[in-house]
């Protein structure tokens, strides 16, 4: 593994992404709810990734940006570069079927395992290429163009940000879940004040964030976090929550809150006016209801990207620092100069992924135009 300088990701993407709430942070490209308008959608609602509707929309802003940059140069492939063999790959295939495009894409994910290539087919003109190794992309971008999918002019790039273009995943991965975990406990240990406990947070935490509370939870980090407050109140004793989980009793994030909502006169007086708004961000639809974990989450990625000095050991920047993928990178820029129009995904919540207008002034920039080190194989 080896060190190749500083970047960042808008370095090849620009503002060509769009975080959780599906607006570019292009201003020249419509938001999404000029786009639920145009293509009739239902308003008011974010579709996640994996759902049909988004998959609408992405390719709607991948033709309104290939007019921008070369109008009368169709899209005719999509090449997709992810890490997870699910969401990616599923995302994907509906990217695929609603621009009406053949297809591929790369699923990465390092591990200790010797190097291996899976090529699988979803159907007629979509492929997946997995591969245990990010330095297998070279040998991805070959594949295409031996399939009759050269990455050229006609070729639309979309690139996964978290875990893909910034903290690889098998590789890097971890630093940025250590964020997302830091934001957690500080957000909770901040509101709960002298309250706080730490072995008790991290117990319930570590515990709720198993795939067995996934159906209660929603794997929702907003829901998990507020949880994790109301555990540390009081309200809620943890081993009680956990069996009426199992049991039945308690089969989603929406009947928890409510039962908190009818209990709020037990709540301590500080964390009454938190749950009143995180509970009308959650009746309102609001995917990301905690704002305050959200900023916080910003916050601790920030700390983490490019703040070691260029002479560290690489292995310290593994450990400590969200890094970009180089191969990611590298190929990258090799698509964009032969035309290829290159977009990004990401589905951090944009209070996540953005500064606040304060912080903004302060000098911050959204994640993907954060400066940090690149590391990857040769």
């Amino acid at each position: 593994m080896e060190f190749y300088g500083r970047a960042a990701v808008s370095d090849y993407l620009g503002d060509r992404i769009v975080y959780r709430n599906l607006s570019p942070v292009d201003e020249r490209l419509p938001s999404l709810s000029v786009v639920q308008h145009e293509l009739f959608l239902q308003a008011g609602s974010i579709p996640r990734k994996t759902q049909p509707e988004y998959a609408r929309v992405v390719v709607h802003l991948l033709h309104r940006a290939r007019t921008l940059d070369a109008q009368g140069t169709p899209i005719e492939r999509l090449i997709f570069i992810g890490d997870t063999r699910m969401n990616d790959a599923t995302a994907f295939a509906n990217i695929c079927r609603a621009g009406e495009w053949p297809g591929l894409a790369f699923i990465g994910s390092e591990d200790a395992q010797p190097a291996n290539v899976e090529r699988l087919s979803i159907e007629a003109g979509m492929g997946l290429y997995l591969s245990n190794r990010w330095s297998a992309l070279a040998d991805f971008d070959r594949y295409c163009a031996s399939q009759g999918l050269p990455i050229d002019d006609h070729a639309a790039v979309v690139i996964d940000l978290d875990k893909t273009a910034i903290g690889a995943r098998g590789r890097n991965a971890h630093v940025i879940d250590q964020a997302r975990v830091a934001a957690v406990r500080e957000t909770v240990a901040r509101l709960l004040g002298e309250d706080f406990d730490q072995e008790s947070f991290i117990k319930a935490y570590n515990q709720l964030n198993q795939v067995e509370f996934h159906l209660f939870t929603a794997d929702n980090q907003d829901y998990l976090a507020y949880i994790c407050l109301i555990l540390g109140s009081g309200l809620y004793d943890q081993e009680e929550l956990v069996n009426q989980v199992r049991a039945g009793e308690l089969a989603s994030f929406r009947q928890f809150i409510d039962q908190v909502e009818g209990n709020t006169g037990e709540l301590p007086s500080g964390l009454a006016s938190i749950h009143s708004e995180i509970y009308a961000n959650v009746r309102a639809g609001d995917p990301t209801p905690f704002k305050p974990f959200r900023r916080n989450e910003y916050l601790a990625t920030i700390e983490r990207m490019g703040f070691l000095e260029d002479s560290s050991p690489v292995e310290k920047m593994l450990a400590e620092e969200i890094l970009l993928t180089q191969e990611v990178r590298q190929l990258a820029e090799q698509w964009q100069q032969r035309g290829a129009l290159l977009f990004g995904l990401s589905d951090k919540p944009d209070e996540a992924s953005l500064p606040t207008l304060a912080l903004s002034q302060k000098g911050y920039r959204p994640i993907h135009q954060t400066i940090t080190h690149a590391v990857g194989d040769r």
